[in-house]
């Protein structure tokens, strides 16, 4: 054989064994093609499984322009439509009141915008289903992404809240009216009775059981109060009286009030205020409210021989949010009032409930402290309408520190 020849043979042998690597090496990505093939459907199909086997929510996912690509067996019950009737033919904001979407900016844009910004959001919508029937939904909207991890549209999953918030307007409503009736005869009681304490000639022991019901009478029209506040704050009709508040001056006014209690409970009211005032805008009356409220709770949950002290200082409140005591750059004026106890304390795992209205603490109970469980929920609704924040600190057996932040 010539040279020419053998290196044709040579090369032939080489393109075959080049040949035969390049075959496995497609046959080795094949079965791992087909690998990954069987493990995505696998997922796809557990998805499925775990969001068809939702019924009592509805799980909607869209693609970027709301065109409805993910319809589970809960949305059909709740919107009356079948999957095959609305996926890919649909849009989201056809579920939606037109009127709803319009005051919120109007189109999907006006359900996603915060999703967008902020990576989720829970709020009620209206839902329209088939049938014409107006739907409470709480609606949790996040995106969703492809296998390449590329924004490929949103996930709205809803929560029907038509008779939860029905029932809770019925209770508000309950509360306002029953508030308002006791309200009536309690003020007419209490007019009669500051005239009969008021005649010379009553004898001490009869002054001293119309005291007692007068006492008692004020104990009934300030619950009546704290209901109707609450009342008003779920409603939206909780208002303001702007005005410049001096916060010593609330502060003072607060301890005056709590002084008789305190000293008959055997419990030290120690003031920590600064020489001159140091004044916020605000409601003053509402302010002195939530003040009276952090101090007559600190003092009915301290024990005779313990402290209450009221702390009130210049602060100043960072863009991440953080209170400080001296100015930073980008930091604005804050007046910060830290109310602490050594009192009875507050279970760990409570305090996440303790601004709940009708919470109260199982310390609270274990010690037969009184009340009904509104202060705290007014207080921070006070807070809240100051654009300021309550926040508490507690240890159980050492004591409680509640902290009102407010804009200066």
């Amino acid at each position: 054989m010539t040279a020419v020849g053998t290196a044709v043979e040579e090369e032939l042998a080489r393109l075959r064994a080049v040949n035969a690597a390049l075959l496995a090496q497609m046959q080795h990505r094949d079965e791992e093609l087909e690998v990954a093939t069987r493990m995505l459907t696998a997922r796809a199909q557990t998805m499925t499984s775990v969001i068809d086997a939702v019924t009592e929510q509805s799980i909607i996912g869209t693609d970027v322009d709301g065109i409805v690509r993910v319809w589970n067996p809960g949305a059909e019950r709740m919107l009356g439509l079948p999957r095959a009737d609305v996926v890919r033919r649909r849009s989201i904001t056809e579920f939606h009141l037109p009127e709803e979407l319009a005051e919120a900016g109007g189109g999907l844009a006006a359900l996603v915008r915060v999703a967008q910004e902020q990576g989720s959001d829970v709020r009620d919508w209206t839902y329209v289903a088939a049938d014409g029937e107006e739907l409470t939904v709480s609606v949790a909207v996040t995106p969703r992404t492809d296998d390449r991890g590329v924004h490929a549209g949103w996930n709205f999953v809803g929560t029907d809240m038509t008779e939860a918030r029905a029932t809770e307007r019925m209770k508000d409503q309950f509360v306002s009216l029953i508030s308002h009736e006791l309200r009536t005869p309690l003020t007419s009681i209490l007019g009669y009775l500051e005239l009969v304490l008021d005649d010379p000639e009553l004898g001490g022991e009869v002054r001293g059981y119309l005291g007692t019901v007068e006492r008692n009478a004020q104990r009934l029209l300030r619950l009546v109060g704290d209901l109707l506040f609450t009342a008003q704050v779920d409603a939206g009709r909780f208002t303001l009286q702007p005005g410049d508040v001096d916060l010593v001056a609330v502060v003072r006014a607060a301890e005056e009030t709590a002084r008789v209690t305190a000293r008959a409970a055997g419990v030290e009211i120690v003031l920590d205020l600064p020489d001159e005032g140091l004044r916020v805008p605000g409601d003053a009356v509402r302010l002195g409210q939530a003040c009276d409220n952090l101090v007559s709770n600190a003092v009915k949950f301290t024990p005779a021989g313990g402290r209450v002290t009221l702390a009130l200082h210049a602060a100043w409140r960072t863009p991440d949010g953080a209170v400080v005591d001296a100015p930073q750059d980008g930091a604005v004026p804050a007046a910060r009032l830290a109310v602490s106890d050594t009192g009875v304390g507050i279970p760990t795992g409570e305090q996440g409930k303790l601004f709940a209205r009708f919470f109260r603490a199982s310390t609270a109970r274990r010690h037969a402290v009184p009340g009904v469980g509104l202060g705290l929920a007014i207080t921070r609704a006070i807070a809240t309408a100051h654009d300021g924040a309550l926040e508490v600190a507690s240890v159980e057996g050492e004591g409680t520190t509640f902290t009102l932040t407010l804009p200066r």
